[in-house]
């Protein structure tokens, strides 16, 4: 059995998952680069340690209609994230660190368990930060009949050589591109040199798995779809973000343009997101979407 519709041999799993796992040792599995040792017990920016942290993991209905599908998504949700961001509506889970660690073995459970379930997919939510632990869960999961598609469901803050150890095993990635512009990154999510990380993410990840291709049923198989949050008063530059996807990666990129922004966790004591996205600016996003011919993906009815 192989993971998914990207099939390359178990040995290979194995051997990726094990260099992964040296990873932990200087760990530069992000752009944060912290350079800690996680197998001795040190921390970095996202806090997580050598073991993976799951916050809940079950079948998730929410997602873009080729993702949930029918029977919904096998969601695991990881804690803690590569990125602090002001307005995390699940920063209990991602800074406070929520949840409860699991070895190899338990991540595999859950796996062939959201299979055994329905799942059409399983789904790693926030997994940049806990890349090489599901590689090793993977390895054990394949072993013994996994063999739904891999969802990548990620930030898009990502560094190539991570990304590259994934190559032929994710057959879905699920990225953000959450800003065009660095310094708001850094200002609303503490990330340092955010849109040179990204869409490098991003175009390796549509070089990986192309465009969203989908069965006879709807549901994705493999390919690429890009999130994009719309934030208040043009702070996540839609305009760029578009302009990128349309000219350096494709046209027919699927993009699920995202409108439920509202004021979180530290948003509140900050004026200039302290607000809901208004109509007129989602609607300003989605005519820039026409503007660049990107007519593939989803946007927010009625709003």
């Amino acid at each position: 059995m192989q993971p998914g519709y990207l099939k390359i041999p178990l040995d290979e799993l194995r051997g990726r998952a094990a260099k992964a796992k040296e990873k932990l040792k200087d760990c530069d599995l992000c752009p944060n680069n912290c350079r800690v040792n996680r197998l001795d017990g040190e921390v970095g920016v996202c806090r997580a340690g050598a073991e993976a942290k799951v916050a809940s993991w079950n079948l998730h209905n929410g997602e873009e209609p080729p993702i949930s599908g029918t029977r919904g998504s096998g969601t695991i949700f990881f804690s803690f994230c590569t990125l602090k961001c002001a307005y995390c509506q699940n920063w209990p889970i991602s800074q406070k660190g929520n949840g409860e660690e699991t070895d190899a073995a338990g991540l595999a459970g859950m796996m062939l368990e959201l299979k055994r379930r329905g799942a059409h997919n399983v789904n790693f939510v926030t997994p940049t930060h806990y890349m090489p632990q599901i590689l090793e869960a993977l390895c054990i999961a394949v072993e013994a009949g996994l063999d739904l598609p891999i969802v990548y469901n990620t930030s898009g803050y990502e560094v190539l050589p991570s990304l590259r150890l994934l190559d032929g095993i994710v057959d879905v990635y699920l990225p953000d591109m959450r800003y065009a512009c660095d310094k708001q990154a850094k200002k609303y999510s503490r990330a340092k040199m955010y849109s040179a990380y990204n869409r490098a993410a991003v175009k390796e990840m549509y070089r990986q798995v192309g465009n969203l291709v989908t069965d006879e049923d709807g549901l994705a198989v493999k390919g690429l779809i890009v999130r994009h949050l719309v934030l208040p008063g043009g702070i996540s530059g839609t305009e760029e973000v578009m302009k990128f996807l349309a000219s350096e990666v494709s046209k027919g990129v699927y993009i699920s343009l995202m409108s439920q922004y509202f004021p979180a966790h530290k948003a509140t004591t900050i004026p200039e997101i302290s607000r809901k996205v208004t109509a007129d600016e989602y609607q300003a996003a989605v005519d820039i979407l026409e503007k660049y011919g990107l007519e593939e993906g989803w946007v927010q009815e009625g709003y």
